[in-house]
């Protein structure tokens, strides 16, 4: 009885979401309080169903941009994505050893901190041969920093009066998930999620060099490198807005669909984070997540207004 009130509610709350009329943190805060009351019943799928929700959506927010302006604003955060790319990766090696934490497990936390939270840990995990329960710990301590920061972030941003291209290029390098970096850019307004999408994006390319680095740090050899294809359909997207190959009409609606979209996928991400799993996690993990998150955060804050 009570299994199936639980997949009722769920249900529900998914149809909330994606009403339009709950913003990207209280979707979130709504996962997470379903699970801390019922526990998610659909979890396997969940977690699936977040990764496919988040491609189709971020393709979906290409067809509100243009060419031209993808370009510049790509071009923008190219140095600072490269700084803070190496000198996380580094800070997170040196730290690992320092904690003496476990050295994949340092490594996964490392990637996702640096680049793009879960989609890096997945992508980087094969390469060095994690195990299962070394890449659920790595994505467990992300995913808790990716949800307070979807939460503090846009509060953060109005504190120091950051402008819509500023949060969003902050937005971009110093929270690690996609889906967490489109929800805090949503609810600070378009031309951030707009600058946030296209930098995350460009910066999520950066698994390809990190996983190739990462083959040479741990010696494996023959591991297959996963790349995001589904950028190459974001970029299709803009191009297919920019010459106006679809009436406006119909790529509104798009973009539309597409950020209730994002909002349905922060609340399963929310579904998915536990509290048991996160104490069976211990402090050194979260130590490590912590520091890495806090130094990207301040380095890109004082980059970007400095």
């Amino acid at each position: 009885m009570k299994s199936n009130i639980s997949k009722s509610i769920f249900f529900i709350l998914i149809l909330v979401a994606l009403s339009g009329f709950v913003s990207s943190p209280i979707a979130l805060l709504l996962g997470f309080i379903f699970t801390f009351i019922f526990s998610n019943p659909f979890l396997k799928e969940t977690q699936k169903t977040i990764q496919i929700l988040l491609k189709v959506a971020v393709v979906g927010l290409g067809f509100g941009m243009f060419i031209k302006e993808t370009l510049e604003t790509s071009k923008e955060g190219l140095s600072l994505t490269f700084y803070s790319i190496v000198l996380t990766v580094t800070l997170g090696i040196f730290l690992t050893k320092l904690l003496k934490l476990d050295r994949k497990l340092g490594h996964l936390i490392t990637s996702g901190t640096s680049i793009c939270g879960g989609s890096a840990i997945a992508a980087i995990s094969p390469v060095i041969k994690a195990d299962g329960k070394t890449i659920s710990l790595a994505l467990g301590v992300v995913f808790l920093l990716n949800s307070i920061a979807l939460l503090i972030f846009p509060a953060i941003g109005h504190f120091f009066n950051l402008t819509q291209d500023q949060f969003g290029l902050w937005a971009a390098i110093a929270i690690h998930d996609t889906s967490s970096v489109v929800g805090a850019a949503l609810s600070y307004g378009d031309e951030a999620l707009r600058i946030a999408t296209t930098v995350k994006l460009s910066r999520t390319l950066w698994i390809i060099p990190l996983s190739i680095f990462s083959m040479f740090l741990f010696k494996s050899k023959g591991q297959k490198i996963k790349i995001p294809y589904f950028i190459g359909l974001f970029i299709l997207a803009i191009l297919i807005n920019s010459y106006n190959v679809l009436p406006t009409v119909i790529t509104s609606n798009i973009v539309d669909i597409s950020k209730r979209l994002l909002v349905v996928t922060l609340f399963l991400v929310g579904s998915t984070i536990s509290i048991i799993d996160l104490k069976q996690t211990g402090f050194k993990p979260i130590v490590l997540a912590l520091s890495l998150w806090i130094f990207i955060s301040i380095f890109s804050l004082v980059y970007i207004t400095y």
